[in-house]
């Protein structure tokens, strides 16, 4: 039984991710924002932890993490306010990682984006700027931790059910993944110490994920 908490424990990702974990007899720790979503996270058969990791510090987040086997990070600000998108996908995401160093929590899986990279090319006046600049740069800091990382990147998220299939590529041929099959890849990567310290670009595939993140790329 592994000890996971999964910060952003409300999201549509993050959902799943608390079935399966708890699901396969994993104790899983959900933080959240607000205290309206702790029903759905428990529901889900995680613990609900209310802490805005916004607005907490290194120190209080490694607090909440102490104990635990594995950090997941699948929050976000969900887009449109870039300063908030930079304090939350950028700023709040490294606060995490340090924290988690100094909680003694090695594991640590990034949920990002298919493409997330310091050249990301998305031009300044364009939405979604911010957030490709904010996962760039979290996604880099991590890399650059000595945390038993992986940098999961997903393309266009879907809300069809979960295939279990994906395609591990650069470019996949498919342009999407289901949100539940990004949940199963979560679950897999933290099983699977073979993931450690690798940055892993997939879309929906032909694959099972537990072949496809062995062949790796």
């Amino acid at each position: 039984m592994a000890r996971v908490v999964v910060i952003g424990g409300h999201g549509k990702v993050a959902l799943h991710l608390e079935r399966i974990l708890s699901g396969r007899g994993d104790d899983v720790t959900a933080l959240i924002r607000t205290p309206d979503h702790a029903a759905d996270v428990e529901a889900a058969g995680a613990h609900a932890v209310v802490a805005d990791v916004e607005s907490l510090s290194a120190d209080r987040i490694a607090d909440v993490l102490r104990g635990h086997d594995a950090v997941v990070w699948s929050a976000g600000a969900g887009g449109g306010n870039p300063a908030r998108t930079y304090a939350v996908d950028r700023d709040a995401a490294i606060r995490s990682m340090d924290a988690a160093a100094a909680a003694g929590v090695r594991r640590y899986v990034m949920v990002s984006y298919l493409g997330s990279r310091p050249d990301h090319g998305v031009p300044k006046d364009n939405s979604f700027f911010a957030y490709a600049e904010a996962k760039a740069a979290a996604d880099e800091h991590l890399r650059g931790t000595e945390l038993d990382w992986t940098v999961l990147g997903p393309g266009t998220l879907t809300l069809e059910s979960g295939t279990g299939h994906i395609e591990v590529a650069p470019t996949p041929a498919e342009t999407s993944v289901t949100r539940e099959d990004v949940a199963l890849v979560v679950a897999t990567t933290l099983a699977d110490p073979g993931t450690v310290r690798r940055t892993i670009p997939f879309n929906n595939g032909a694959t099972p994920i537990s072949e496809a993140l062995r062949a790796g790329v």
